[in-house]
């Protein structure tokens, strides 16, 4: 039985991501081509070193010291999926929150982890105001899938700060 909560800073720590396996091979991805979205051969593998985990831990720390959540899962006491959502506004009517990271340890893909964790990144999000979530994406047509079947749609506006970071992401919005 998987169970969900939030996490609290002290418990963010390189322990925690152990049994965390981020691996992903990535065959076709979403690309925009002369205005166009289309599906484009682009093979890689997806993983994070050592440096990236310590990264992550401290973005994450970072989110909840600034007022954002981070919730995860886990199942058997093992961290196997966590999202996190910032706290400040953003936006022309400032509606947005930032969706910073969704992520399901690959031993647990398709298991529903990931739709949970969404769901409690908009329940969060809804009860601090926000009117939309906003994600910048992978653009592997699975991970674009799942957002789909959420309900994401291409963004109405773009956060630079995202683009810049990312420029082959997709930026998506989540209506609450």
């Amino acid at each position: 039985m998987i169970q969900y909560r939030a996490l609290y800073t002290d418990e963010l720590c390189r322990e925690l991501f152990r049994h965390f396996n981020r691996h992903q091979v990535v065959k076709k991805c979403w690309r925009r081509d002369h205005g166009e979205w289309v599906i484009k051969d682009a093979p890689f593998i997806d993983d994070w070193s050592e440096a990236d985990y310590q990264t992550l831990i401290s973005c994450l720390k970072h989110t909840i010291q600034a007022g954002g959540v981070v919730c995860a899962a886990f199942a058997d006491d093992l961290l196997k999926g966590f999202v996190s959502v910032e706290a400040d506004f953003f936006g022309e009517e400032r509606q947005y929150l930032d969706l910073t990271s969704i992520h399901v340890s690959e031993d647990m893909r398709g298991a529903g982890i990931g739709r949970t964790l969404f769901q409690m990144a908009k329940e969060w999000a809804k009860g601090k105001g926000a009117k939309k979530l906003y994600i910048s994406a992978h653009s592997a047509v699975e991970s674009q899938a799942f957002y789909q079947a959420l309900g994401c749609v291409e963004a109405k506006e773009y956060r630079q700060q995202h683009v810049d970071a990312e420029p082959f992401d997709c930026q998506l919005e989540c209506e609450l």
